[in-house]
């Protein structure tokens, strides 16, 4: 086979140098993974180089996989099952690191059956290390301290180096923490996933001959996404390289989206500076994304200041222009989605799974969600939970299940110890049976929990608060207050949103996905519709089939494509993230490449929306529209959405009196048309064409007459 047919000139320059260090600038859609293929497939062919003597280095299992059968397509001749055995040496750093280390690790004292510790396991262990040491876990969390483990053995720095630069004492008690953590993991012979690259920068550094028997084993040396490289990573690919620097990395600085996790752009940046002799090809030929489609996300990551220098192009056509809507709230930002996409599968222009929407926030996904179900869209949720399926809206609505129903025991036992209320397993078995046996609801057991025998004093004091606690919030509803009031209080009470900020990067997207929720129930006037919508979500949403519209955020769906591609938030504070105004520059130019890497996912159509106003954490915010859009000048169209019901100004709902009655047709962005029932207040009733009935808030609802 001609391993350089149907390359480009860039890629079969790539592909013919074999010898020193190479650096391939690989744009969006420019062909990597075939590049890379080819030129593996070419040095096993052309300069007789053993698959064995080949480190392939991708950033996901899937990438090696696809790698691995291309490379034997092209060297094999035939498609079909490829050898476990072919490409020995090539996978994940983590992988690798495990090879390496089953062999050698002996010399730093790594016994050869060590097991590997996943997440769980490592705040398992942590949990032990705080107990040993006294830490209460109520006041620093385990899974915040498992992040900053994890984060400092990606940087390299030891419990030392931690306690040296803390300057503040919860960061020594990290340290602390961290230093028993260690000595207990290596005691029971176990690495966690950080450990795996950090063990094995030590082997190489410390045992020279170890280090070059593999830079001898290795004669080429590839590294895909190296942009994505964390310090440990960098540290590994320098110990391997040996004296010809035959090494060959791949990436695009413009898609660099991880820092948040340790990779470190910058090393591609430096990649020339570390190896003088290095060359540098640009892949710039485009094969995904129509010319309007680049020209506007050129645009936008041109105004990066830290960046490498590219001009992607393509021979696609100019397609049709990127097109900016403007949507009154997220509710319409959501209909317009839905309703465009209902449109073109309905008249058999596109199928389902021709398009991605794609947002900034799982907690984005809500009104998403929603609006297609509205519509019988079926849809999937990559790299994320469905909304009411997160922990975080599961424990709220289960707290409002016992104040609805105080006899729903399933409920009650999953939320008396969140937050933590020290109710040990036996406590909690010996109250519901007196509680059974006592014939009364949960409440009012846990008001009365002091005439309970068997109880620490501990235990009784914690659940008497909470029985005073979901008895102020049954009496709340017995009053007619609204859901989300409810909600609200419920929060405070039960200090639930201090629960959730325990310091990982997953803290502030919790309280995003309690934002949201607390604007879906806001539209619901009274609890029993809203619990029944919610119940019916959870009964329905299992859709069968494999065409379905995909749901994603921006950072998962790198790597991937669509015919058409729906980019929902676009605005300040929403996206960008509102953390740019407290960060540097660094932090927006990370943005403006996440934004890069989004637009160029779509290959035909690219839609761009954003919202005048947005419901966050409970609150009707407006925003700008995000200055990204600003960035593409005139290389998009813009469109304005027509406003249900209300002064384009953004002025809020304030008459009393409303302009329905019973037997009125009326629409809303949530749930579409339907008749009037019932008025009472601010509260209608509707039966809609889709089916069900509901108690709306008009203040929130926006309804508009049919």
């Amino acid at each position: 086979m001609n391993i350089l047919e149907g390359l480009n000139p860039a890629q079969s320059s790539a592909v013919r140098q074999t010898t020193g260090p190479l650096l391939i600038l690989a744009g969006a859609g420019s062909g990597k993974t075939k590049t890379v293929a080819h030129r593996i497939a070419y040095l096993m062919q052309s300069e007789e180089i053993w698959p064995n003597q080949i480190l392939a280095v991708t950033f996901t299992n899937k990438a090696a996989r696809e790698l691995r059968e291309r490379v034997w397509t092209l060297t094999d001749g035939r498609e079909g099952e490829v050898p476990r055995s072919f490409m020995p040496w090539m996978g994940t750093f983590h992988g690798i690191c495990v090879r390496m280390l089953r062999q050698d690790g002996h010399a730093i004292n790594i016994q050869q059956n060590y097991v590997i510790y996943d997440d769980d396991d490592r705040q398992g262990l942590i949990k032990q290390a705080m107990k040993q040491l006294s830490v209460d876990a109520a006041q620093i969390k385990p899974r915040a301290v498992s992040g900053i483990i994890s984060n400092a053995k990606n940087e390299m720095r030891s419990p030392e180096d931690i306690e040296a630069a803390a300057n503040y004492p919860n960061m020594r008690t990290i340290a602390k923490i961290y230093a028993k953590y260690e000595s207990m993991r290596r005691q029971a012979g176990a690495l966690d996933f950080d450990d795996l690259l950090l063990e094995t920068v030590r082997l190489l550094r410390e045992h020279e001959d170890i280090r070059h028997k593999w830079q001898d084993q290795f004669k080429h040396i590839f590294i895909d996404e190296y942009q994505d490289t964390n310090s440990a990573q960098y540290m590994i690919v320098k110990y391997l390289v040996n004296k010809d620097q035959n090494i060959c990395v791949v990436g695009d600085d413009w898609q660099s989206i991880y820092s948040w996790r340790g990779a470190d752009f910058t090393n591609i940046l430096n990649f020339e500076r570390d190896y003088p002799k290095a060359s540098v090809i640009k892949l710039e030929q485009n094969y995904r994304s129509t010319n309007a489609i680049l020209s506007a996300a050129q645009l936008v990551i041109s105004k990066n200041k830290v960046r490498t220098d590219k001009k992607l192009w393509t021979d696609l056509g100019e397609g049709a222009p990127v097109e900016v809507h403007a949507t009154y709230d997220e509710s319409e930002e959501a209909s317009l989605v839905a309703g465009r996409i209902a449109t073109h599968v309905g008249m058999k222009a596109r199928k389902y799974h021709d398009f991605a929407v794609l947002y900034r926030m799982n907690a984005q996904s809500a009104a998403l969600e929603r609006a297609f179900r509205l519509q019988r869209i079926p849809y999937q949720l990559v790299g994320g939970v469905r909304f009411y399926d997160r922990k975080e809206i599961k424990d709220i609505i289960a707290y409002l299940r016992v104040i609805y129903q105080p006899n729903d025991r399933v409920s009650f036992s999953r939320i008396v110890n969140i937050p933590a209320r020290s109710v040990g397993a036996k406590s909690l078995e010996r109250f519901l049976a007196w509680q059974s046996e006592a014939d009364l609801d949960i409440i009012d057991s846990l008001c009365r929990v002091h005439e309970c025998d068997g109880l620490t004093p501990r235990a009784k004091t914690s659940l008497g608060a909470l029985g005073t606690h979901l008895r102020e919030l049954q009496a709340m509803l017995a009053e007619g207050l609204a859901p989300a009031d409810v909600i609200e209080r419920l929060l405070t009470l039960v200090n639930y949103r201090e629960y959730l900020r325990d310091g990982t990067p997953q803290a502030e997207e919790r309280e995003e996905n309690i934002g949201s929720l607390l604007s879906d129930v806001r539209v619901f006037a009274d609890l029993p519709e809203f619990l029944e919508e919610t119940a019916l979500i959870s009964s329905s949403d299992q859709q069968a089939g494999h065409d379905k519209v995909t749901l994603m955020t921006l950072h998962a769906a790198k790597g991937l494509e669509f015919p058409v591609v729906f980019m929902v938030g676009l605005e300040e504070g929403i996206f960008p993230h509102s953390r740019v105004y407290d960060a540097g520059p660094s932090e927006l130019e990370e943005e403006r490449r996440l934004c890069y890497v989004g637009m160029t996912r779509a290959r035909q159509e690219l839609h761009l929306t954003y919202a005048r106003s947005r419901l966050q954490f409970g609150q009707r915010g407006y925003n700008e529209v995000s200055r990204f859009i600003s960035d593409m000048g005139n290389q998009v169209a813009a469109f304005e959405q027509p406003v249900f019901g209300i002064d384009k100004k953004g002025d809020d709902f304030v008459s009393d009196e409303l302009p329905f009655s019973s037997g009125d047709r009326v629409r809303t962005p949530a749930f579409g048309e339907g008749e009037v029932i019932e008025v009472d207040g601010l509260a209608v009733t509707i039966r809609f064409d889709r089916g069900g009935t509901r108690k709306l808030n008009a203040e929130y609802a926006r309804l508009e007459p049919v």
